[in-house]
Order: C-alpha cells, then structure tokens, then sequence
C-alpha cells in the first residue's frame, strides 16, 4: 500500500496506540473526593460542645457530660458524639429546649458590701444579679467570686472561654486589692508578705504587697493571682492581722475609675480585646 495515499496514511495512524490517543485525555476532570467535601463540611461548622457553651448553658466540659447522658438533640436526632459539628441551619435542643448561640456581653459592676456572688440564695439575701438585672437580655455570670462583705470590681459575661481563662491561676491574671487592717501592718511582717507564704497547707505567692501611699500604715495594697475562697483575708490572719475592709481596686487590667459602687458599666471594645489577649 502505498504510505502517501489517504489511506495509508490513516492506516498509520491507527496502527500506533501512542499517536491515537486523544490530545485531551490529560485534561479528565477529576473525580469528586468525599473526604474534601467532609472535611469542607466539618471547617464550617462548631463543636456542639462549644456550641452549648456559647448559648450560655454551662462550660464545655460540662456540655461534654450532658451530650453524654443523652441531654442535647439536633435537628430532632440524639447527639451523644462528643465531636460532632453543628452546621448553621441545624436546631440543637438541650432538654428539649431550643437554644442559639448568644451574642457576648461584658459588664463591669463596682459591687457593694451585702451583696453575695452567686445566681441566687435560697435564703433570701441580696445577690450581685439584683445589681445587673437590666444590663443587658442575655444571661450573663460573675467571673470568679468576691465575699459579702469585699467590695469592688467584678465582671459579669457568657464568655465561657474567656472566663475560663481569667479564673486559671496559671494565666497570672492581676487583682490588686486595698485591704485595711484592724492594727498597723509592720515592717517586719510587710517584708515577710513579699513572697510567698504557705495558707492552709498550700503555698500563695503575693505578687506585690506596700502601704498605701499617703494613707495610714492600717491601710495595704495587695496583688496576688490567687482565685481561692477568701484567700486575701486568710493571708494577713496568718499573721495576725483582720482585715475590716477589702476593696478589689484593679481586676484583670480594669479598674474603678469613673464606676461609683453599686453601678455597672458595659465593657469598652478595647478592653474587650485587652482581655484576650491574655
């Protein structure tokens, strides 16, 4: 045959498998991977956990526990999966209740004596909430405590991680406080105040301690990292000494300035951020 002709030339061509493929066969469109559009899926949505913590129920770990016991549907199904993703079209009931995450809020109270830190008391004493009831229409929670009768900065939000964060003694989060004493704090024992010193079998290091300036040698700042219950007034008992009055002057960066006692104030965005970042 001859190789010039139409034909032979078509015979050629069919007779290499190489030079008959097809110019666009490198250009198949590739398969769809399930594992993509899952992981696409789970970057878009929220840990139920987390999810449940920022409606304002409790903290994530407790969450934990309540998915667990059966407490949390979504989308009418039970979720006991601790991992699972919530999508932002899902319902999630916890008790049956339909809950949505909460916008956050922070207030900052001045807080008065009499008042107890707690939701509520089942003997009927003033509490702290009594204080901040029309600060904002989400629910929000003291972080940390402050005694009856300590006065000063407490901070109310459902930021759960956030306060979580500032509860942790391991995050050095600053408290100073004003304590005046029954009798002048001596020398002596000022000096053994700077450090550390062991309460209740459990050591306490005191960031700062002085006398406050200008003021009566009854009169001490205080700066400790410490949350535990009462842990100001148990360190100067140590040595001697009751504390008459405690006023928490400064509490995470925040302070008192232009707050009278007794009134609250919504966080600045600034200080917000200044939170954080800690």
């Amino acid at each position: 045959m001859n190789k010039n002709s139409s034909r032979g030339r078509q015979a050629e061509r069919n007779s290499d498998p190489q030079k008959n493929k097809s110019k666009t066969s490198n250009f198949r469109k590739p398969k769809p991977n399930p594992s993509t559009n899952k992981k696409k899926n789970d970057d878009v949505g929220i840990r139920l956990n987390k999810f449940i913590a920022n409606a304002g129920i409790c903290s994530r770990r407790e969450a934990d526990t309540y998915i667990e016991h059966g407490s949390v549907t979504v989308n009418e199904k039970l979720v006991t999966e601790m991992g699972y993703k919530v999508q932002p079209d899902d319902a999630v009931r916890f008790d049956g209740t339909l809950i949505s995450i909460e916008e956050k809020k922070y207030v900052l109270l001045n807080k008065p004596k009499n008042y107890i830190t707690t939701m509520e008391d089942d003997r009927g004493r003033k509490t702290v909430m009594e204080l901040i009831g029309n600060a904002t229409k989400e629910r929000i929670y003291p972080v940390g405590r402050l005694d009856r009768n300590t006065t000063g900065l407490l901070l109310f939000t459902n930021d759960g991680e956030l306060a979580k964060k500032l509860t942790h003694p391991k995050h050095n989060v600053r408290k100073l406080y004003h304590a005046s004493l029954d009798k002048k704090l001596s020398l002596a024992d000022l000096e053994k105040l700077r450090g550390d010193v062991i309460i209740e079998g459990r050591r306490v290091f005191i960031d700062a301690v002085s006398y406050v300036q200008g003021e009566k040698k009854t009169e001490v700042g205080i700066e400790i990292h410490s949350g535990r219950n009462r842990i100001v007034r148990k360190i100067f008992e140590n040595f001697g000494y009751t504390v008459v009055k405690l006023d928490r002057v400064v509490f995470a960066g925040l302070t008192k300035k232009n707050l009278p006692r007794g009134r609250w104030r919504a966080l600045t965005q600034q200080e917000i951020n200044n939170l954080k970042m800690i």
